[in-house]
């Protein structure tokens, strides 16, 4: 992760099998989320007194204190859970639900299914987000200059270039991570303006957009096309 920045949502992952909590961590890192791991029920609340989770992936098969009795007693606080099961039995899923659980899913799964039930979790109205931090004062790279805070962008000759919030939120969403490719699915992630929009097509579309108020300004590329994979924003950023 980059300096001066936070991922847009803080994920737990909470399972005993080291090999499936690690995968499951990094597959949600590569998609633009913050994540962080226990492997059981003592590791899991020492991990939220260090920070509070935006969302928690919790396995119900579990030494010690198992899943469900867990999510019965976090599940008062607020936090959405996705309970995850190798009992596919409706009993099963209903008692997962019942005490607490916002979604269920069961092994084995793709993990896109997960991401999508993720994001649609993070959608509901109410659930908190953890907005990136940018640096104070604003950044600059190839001569531009953006307040991220306060939505203010300038050309390299000084002058001021209005974005839509969507136009904000994807630019936000690269200069804040310079040099590293971005998946359309990351960019859905980050650019909250975006949201609405489920699909890759918007992504293709709100780029070719970006570019063409930037490059109205200033010729220069900023945003490279990674064909079959995403995008990348070329200029270092440096702190204003």
């Amino acid at each position: 992760m980059e300096p001066g920045s936070v991922a847009t949502n803080s994920i737990l992952v909470v399972d005993d099998d080291a090999s499936i909590r690690e995968a499951i961590a990094e597959f949600l890192q590569d998609h633009g989320f913050g994540t962080r791991v226990a492997g059981d029920a003592a590791a899991c609340e020492r991990a939220l007194q260090e920070a509070a989770a935006d969302l928690i992936v919790l396995d119900v098969m579990m030494p010690g204190e198992d899943g469900l009795s867990l999510c019965r007693r976090l599940a008062p606080g607020g936090t959405p859970i996705l309970m995850l099961s190798a009992l596919d039995d409706v009993t099963d899923r209903i008692v997962g639900l019942e005490v607490g659980a916002w979604d269920y899913l069961t092994k084995p799964f793709e993990p896109r299914e997960l991401l999508a039930r993720i994001r649609a979790l993070l959608r509901r109205p109410g659930t908190q987000r953890v907005v990136a931090k940018s640096p104070a004062g604003g950044v600059t790279f190839a001569g531009w200059w953006l307040n991220i805070e306060e939505r203010r962008l300038r050309d390299p000759a000084g002058r001021g270039v209005p974005l839509s919030e969507g136009e904000h939120a994807l630019l936000a969403a690269f200069v804040l991570r310079p040099g590293r490719i971005l998946t359309r699915d990351t960019l859905l992630d980050l650019a909250r303006g975006l949201e609405a929009a489920s699909y890759d097509r918007a992504i293709d579309v709100a780029v070719s957009r970006l570019r063409r108020k930037l490059t109205e300004a200033d010729p220069a590329p900023l945003i490279e096309t990674i064909r079959g994979v995403g995008y990348r924003f070329v200029p270092s950023v440096r702190s204003s």
